[in-house]
């Protein structure tokens, strides 16, 4: 599977000219962080809260501050 992922496509052209390659973009990189990265955060958050809300151990990381 992962070869398959890997594996870069030939280059593709339309009347004799190169089309670019796809890539990763500023906004797709903006939207991943907002779709996977803060409700991953958000979960990090509650379970620490909840952890310390029933054993009283801060293991959170505003226990540094």
């Amino acid at each position: 599977m992962w070869s398959k992922l890997l594996k870069r496509t030939p280059v593709q052209t339309v009347m004799g000219h190169r089309l670019p390659e796809p890539r990763l973009t500023w906004q797709a990189a903006l939207w991943v962080f907002i779709c996977v990265g803060v409700p991953l955060l958000l979960i990090g958050t509650l379970i620490d809260l909840a952890i310390q809300l029933t054993t009283g151990i801060c293991t959170g990381l505003w226990c540094f501050f």
